[in-house]
């Protein structure tokens, strides 16, 4: 306790301090939120009667749950007024089923949940950004107030609490000053035992060289396990939002180790974590110094012109900009392009929308005016609010009121290794692509003098988008199909943003859907009309892309070739840390 104490009276101390050397004022509702809900409430105050309707609907509901609990207390039986959907991990204990008291507790948090959300999405005549802006939040306020979230309303704490006399409480505790001392007094959530992964040694480590660098990325090359290999060698594009190694994670779901076993010669940008030196590097940079400047070093590593091209989110918008810009030019030295979970057409971003209004850019830009990046925790915050239940809460249970050790998970030692954004490049994404959706507009975009229209794309492509994906939802994906003028693939795997795509065929997880044929103009009529097939799609594309050209050439070393080895893989880009 004495501890904890001292812990807790450093931190307020910096903290104070931090807020009395802050310059300026800071916005009071800097994501514009209470505009969103005083607009919300003059849209219900103008038809009362729905807003009474709801209310009696309510209380009928919650009178039944106390009848029914009284009548299980009684020793009876009686059918839940509502359950939680299937699925829902919070509720899980067997108490909130078996226990009178944390069933009522229980069906009273989802009453008033179903309630809220019910008169938030009837408010009529909201603008659709504003609706998006106000279910998103009531959501998180839901969300923030389960029952599960409180020890004195949760019985697998409660229980925990007796088994230990308190003691997790107050290792919890020491787990949350932990955190705040690793946010520098902002919480910044623990979400795995990051001391149990080193990169390069127990993930990131199929074998290679970086064989190229510039101020933006370092170009690693796979050593080859097969003694021929496609002629074609494949680049792979990663965002610059993650680090490039969640496609190469661990060997048995390593997306790039895969690659290389089917006969590919691998190269793979890994993007350097910026800091302030680089405020003015633009998207146009991160092109010029990124694909072009690869396809280069790769002509030259290997004396092929031509590639096949995999952009993943971020990375393959950049790769459909290049690809338009290259159109321009007459450069055809991508031969094929395939597209990981990519939005061109932001019409429909999803939850994202909600934090791109013109008060929330403002923010952010004046932000990153100050510091020339954006950074890399803020990012996070945003992804993990999509997933709040997953991603949030999950750990304050487990962390703070059970007081347990996170566990050791490569993938959520991904997920928190984050990057920062080049204030100039990150504005420009996004004003022009998220909040104007310039790129689906001929001419719309112009990046280093090239107006861009993706109708002048003739490669073939192929589009992978997952089923469940809260980042780049698929639908969105789905509208590529009627932008390019070459012919396309479309294949929707089951599952997320990463899960649905680093999907090996040995884990036996998750299905694909495809469908031969024209594509409908809705997505809907795609999915209705397509085949679902078991297991990961990764052969599917194996078999699109080698179709394209089957030409062998004998493997090819890193380093032997026109580019000397600079460094083992994965290089040291990779390994800087937000924090450093």
């Amino acid at each position: 306790m004495a501890d904890v104490a001292e812990r807790g009276q450093r931190l307020v101390g910096e903290f104070l301090r931090r807020q009395a050397q802050a310059d300026g004022r800071p916005s009071a509702d800097p994501l514009n939120i209470g505009n969103a809900f005083l607009e919300m409430t003059t849209r219900l105050m103008s038809n009362p009667a729905r807003l009474v309707q709801a209310q009696i609907g309510f209380w009928q509901d919650y009178l039944t749950l106390w009848q029914n609990t009284a009548r299980r207390i009684m020793g009876g039986q009686a059918e839940p007024v509502i359950a939680e959907r299937k699925g829902d991990k919070r509720f899980k204990d067997d108490a909130w089923r078996e226990n009178e008291v944390f069933d009522f507790i229980k069906q009273s948090y989802l009453l008033s949940s179903r309630y809220f959300t019910n008169v938030v999405q009837g408010a009529e005549g909201l603008p659709p950004k504003t609706a998006q802006k106000v279910d998103f939040y009531t959501r998180q306020f839901v969300d923030a107030m389960s029952p599960t979230n409180f020890w004195m309303t949760n019985p697998e704490v409660l229980r925990k609490t007796a088994e230990t006399g308190g003691e997790n409480l107050l290792k919890g505790l020491s787990n949350l000053l932990s955190d705040l001392e690793r946010g520098h007094g902002k919480l910044r959530i623990n979400m795995t035992d990051e001391s149990k992964f080193k990169i390069g040694e127990n993930i990131a480590v199929t074998p290679g060289k970086v064989v190229y660098r510039n101020a933006l990325m370092e170009l690693i090359q796979y050593t080859p396990t097969t003694e021929t290999v496609l002629k074609r060698p494949l680049l792979i594009l990663p965002p610059w939002i993650n680090k490039f190694y969640i496609l190469d994670l661990r060997p048995k779901n390593s997306f790039v180790r895969w690659a290389v076993s089917q006969g590919h010669t691998v190269f793979v940008c890994s993007w350097v974590n910026p800091d302030e030196s680089l405020a003015e590097m633009g998207f146009d940079d991160y092109m010029r110094l990124g694909p072009y400047a690869a396809l280069d070093a790769i002509q030259q590593a290997t004396g092929e012109r031509q590639v096949n091209a995999i952009g993943y989110c971020l990375g393959g918008t950049l790769l459909a900009s290049t690809l338009a810009h290259m159109a321009k030019k007459g450069d055809d030295r991508v031969a094929s392009a395939t597209f990981f979970t990519t939005m061109l057409d932001f019409e429909e971003a999803g939850e994202l929308g909600v934090f791109i209004d013109e008060e929330q850019l403002q923010a952010i830009e004046a932000k990153m005016s100050q510091r020339g990046f954006l950074e890399g925790s803020e990012m996070a915050d945003t992804f993990n609010m999509l997933r709040a239940n997953d991603l949030i809460w999950s750990f304050v249970v487990q962390n703070y009121l059970l007081g347990q050790e996170p566990f050791p998970f490569d993938l959520l030692f991904w997920n928190g290794d984050s990057t920062r954004m080049p204030a100039k490049m990150h504005s420009f994404y996004l004003r022009r692509m998220y909040q104007q959706n310039d790129l689906v507009k001929p001419g719309g975009v112009e990046l280093d003098g090239v107006a861009l229209d993706l109708r002048d794309i003739k490669v073939p492509s192929y589009f992978l988008a997952t089923r469940e994906d809260h980042i780049a939802p698929w639908k969105s994906s789905y509208k590529a199909t009627h932008l390019f003028s070459g012919p396309v693939r479309f294949v929707l795997a089951a599952s997320g943003h990463i899960a649905g795509v680093v999907n090996s065929p040995d884990s036996g997880k998750y299905s694909h859907w495809v469908r031969d044929g024209s594509f409908p103009e809705k997505s809907s009529d795609w999915f209705e009309t397509a085949t679902e097939l078991a297991g990961s799609w990764w052969p599917d594309w194996q078999r699109w892309v080698t179709a394209q050209d089957r030409s062998m050439v004998p493997a090819r070393q890193p380093g032997e070739g026109g580019l000397p080895a600079l460094e083992d893989a994965p290089g040291s880009y990779v390994k800087v840390m937000a924090g450093d």
